[in-house]
């Protein structure tokens, strides 16, 4: 069991991994309670993924141009400015909703703010992450375990919200997260120690924007990751955006079971990243990756067959593992393969295939699930990342053939 928490051995990093399993907590205690409140107000599919994309495409924009920035500052002082924007942004959507003036407007306004806040928060945490573990064997335990810890959060925090939202409504949930922002703000300002790579900072940022985009299409294995994972998110996991239209309309329940659901798609991701954190080192992650994404593909085409909760719920629990294996193995690989003076724009570009490509993904299903309905829409998507996962196996073992023939 030690072996698998080795990376805690690190001090910064141990105190690191707590602050942020505290506000990672709040943070999906808010996204459950949003979820619910978008579709009480409005009823509609369609809205709902049009909220999810507010977040996640303003973080699109601007994530290329931060991940050039963040690889010439002190990334450990942008992140305590995130934490505090993000508490601020919790706490008024917290006011909004207690005092009864909240609508759909305000909600898609508040999402883009997070997904501004969001472009500089998440590429900056993953590349802070390889700062803060002391011995670079331990990298991969450290990114399986940070998505453990995502999914426990995952797995917690929606069972909770929806307990929360059903007994005294949505606003506790965004006052609750903005309180969980302090731990980590407090760690964030005691760290010390933590090695800063050097970089040019009088470099354009549109100059190191196309030299970083220039390095990932060259790089033969970086370029393939993040396609995958481009399709992955846009056509894979936006299923997630759909569990409310589920938990209402196919298994006719309310906030509660809609927190179910969320959990047990998190109670597989954590099961898949301490099934990765338990690997000693990176060797066949490359093949393990579209193994993951495939399984993952089948999965969403046989979830949206399932008509009771326990059925579903086991379905999504096969799906959170598959789905955070091929994620977890991806960042890996990628954090191993790049250059130093090239890991924040990498992991900017790594970080948009799922905030960027996800929020055009939950347009499209939510479009389409009006259009042919839930269970035709995921059928579809599903097979969809199945064969793409299939097409990039294929692509890697003709470049592997190409290089054992040279």
């Amino acid at each position: 069991m030690d072996f698998v928490f080795r990376s805690l051995h690190s001090r910064n990093y141990r105190w690191y991994f707590v602050g942020n399993g505290v506000s990672l907590m709040g943070t999906w205690m808010q996204r459950m309670a949003i979820s619910w409140l978008v579709y009480k107000l409005t009823g509609s599919a369609i809205l709902l993924g049009t909220v999810d994309f507010a977040s996640q495409f303003s973080a699109f924009l601007l994530m290329p141009f931060a991940g050039v920035w963040l690889d010439g500052i002190d990334i450990r002082r942008l992140l305590v400015a995130t934490q505090a924007f993000g508490a601020l942004q919790a706490l008024l959507l917290g006011v909004l909703t207690a005092t009864g003036t909240v609508g759909f407007g305000h909600l898609v306004v508040m999402s883009v703010f997070l997904g501004v806040i969001n472009a500089f928060d998440m590429p900056g945490r993953h590349a802070f992450t390889v700062q803060l573990v002391e011995k670079r064997e331990d990298l991969m335990n450290a990114i399986a375990l940070n998505s453990s810890l995502f999914n426990s959060a995952r797995l917690i925090g929606p069972a909770v919200a929806g307990i929360i939202v059903g007994l005294v409504g949505e606003q506790t949930c965004f006052f609750l997260n903005a309180l969980s922002f302090l731990p980590i703000i407090v760690v964030l300002l005691r760290i010390s120690g933590v090695p800063h790579p050097p970089s040019d900072t009088s470099q354009p940022i549109l100059e190191g924007l196309k030299e970083g985009i220039a390095y990932a299409y060259g790089h033969e294995i970086i370029r393939p990751v993040l396609i995958l994972c481009s399709l992955a998110s846009f056509i894979g996991m936006s299923y997630i955006v759909l569990l409310p239209v589920v938990a209402a309309e196919v298994l006719h329940g309310g906030p509660e079971a809609l927190g179910i659901l969320m959990g047990a798609n998190g109670l597989g991701a954590l099961m898949g990243a301490l099934f990765l954190a338990s690997r000693k080192d990176a060797r066949g992650l490359e093949e393990k990756i579209p193994l993951s994404f495939g399984a993952f593909g089948i999965g969403v085409a046989l979830f949206c067959h399932m008509r009771s909760l326990f059925l579903a719920s086991a379905m999504l629990v096969f799906n959170g593992f598959w789905m955070i294996s091929g994620w977890s193995a991806s960042n890996t690989l990628l954090q191993t393969e790049v250059e130093e003076s090239k890991r924040a724009r990498i992991m900017s570009l790594y970080t948009m295939t799922f905030m960027g490509m996800a929020p055009l993904g939950s347009l499209l299903q939510g479009y389409l699930s009006h259009k042919i309905g839930l269970t035709s829409t995921l059928s579809l998507t599903g097979s969809l990342c199945f064969l793409g996962s299939a097409a990039y196996y294929v692509y890697r073992m003709i470049m592997l053939s190409k290089t054992r023939s040279c």
